[in-house]
């Protein structure tokens, strides 16, 4: 197994014109949020948007609609039918809806939606009417494996799903005891890139399998993984307007996006320690971390 390493995302990292406008980065659409959990939506959108998108809107129940619009200015918002705080299974039309008028380049589904019946309804009917590029978070890959992963029809276009040892356990239907294997497998039965996320986090796709350097215990703390999940979409989104989307800039923006999000780690961790670092707080070493993994601006 190979590691991520400099060399590998230097060449990765997207270039920015200077004649450019948002439209050249990607749009982004984050379906994310709940009643309690909104925070998993706004740190997952502020992070694609500070990886580089153009355009980054959240789609989240419309009672929370308001919560989020004020945390995150930079983002736009599209409220959809709810009931109890989370998504209701009718929303997956409202939002497909949007994102073909819109254009949507990225879907980011899962962050802090919730388990209930409808948001995972909401869940199987968006990615089962919307063949975009997508990356799978979080109550996103709950709800896929409440549905049956094996038999779970993906989108057509390139993936990511982004699961910790738990959420992968419940996938695969049993505990992960070889990661690599794990890895390997939820990217071979879905058809997509798996991030397999822990220390030494696995990236696997048609590209092989890498192992992750950067990061360590001050990553393990709640919104994390939000964090990363907004970086892949971000990422991808970039990739893809540049270079189309594909099984390659999906792998490749998710090896990026894992090592930038371990990166910000270390960094945040030499100055608050590994275990004062807030999830929020990872987004502020980004700069250092991109100019660290040898981006020039």
């Amino acid at each position: 197994m190979n590691t991520v390493t400099r060399a590998f995302v230097k060449a990765l990292l997207p270039r920015r014109r200077r004649d450019s406008d948002k439209g050249d980065y990607g749009r982004v659409l984050v379906a994310a949020g709940s009643r309690g959990m909104a925070g998993a939506a706004v740190l997952a959108a502020r992070a694609a948007l500070k990886a580089g998108a153009g355009l980054v809107t959240v789609a989240c129940p419309e009672s929370e609609r308001r919560i989020i619009a004020s945390a995150i200015p930079e983002a736009m918002t599209f409220g959809a039918a709810c009931s109890g705080g989370a998504f209701s299974a009718r929303a997956a039309e409202q939002v497909r809806a949007f994102a073909r008028e819109k254009r949507i380049d990225v879907l980011l589904l899962g962050p802090g939606l919730g388990s209930s019946a409808g948001a995972r309804g909401f869940v199987a009917g968006l990615l089962r009417g919307l063949d975009i590029p997508s990356v799978i978070d979080a109550d996103g890959l709950n709800a896929v494996a409440a549905a049956g992963f094996r038999s779970f029809v993906f989108p057509k276009a390139p993936f990511i799903l982004t699961p910790h040892p738990g959420e992968a356990a419940r996938l695969l239907g049993r505990k992960v005891t070889d990661r690599a294997a794990a890895a390997r497998e939820l990217a071979g039965v879905s058809g997509g890139v798996a991030v397999l996320k822990g220390a030494g986090t696995l990236i696997s796709g048609a590209g092989g399998t890498l192992r992750n350097a950067t990061g360590g215990p001050e990553l393990a703390k709640g919104g994390s993984g939000d964090v990363l999940a907004g970086l892949c979409a971000g990422l991808f989104a970039q990739a893809g307007a540049a270079r189309g989307f594909t099984e390659e800039t999906a792998f490749g923006s998710a090896a990026l996006a894992v090592h930038l999000h371990g990166l910000c780690g270390d960094l945040a961790a030499k100055n608050f320690t590994e275990r004062c670092v807030l999830a929020g707080e990872l987004l502020d070493f980004l700069p250092a971390a991109i100019r660290k993994a040898g981006g020039k601006r």
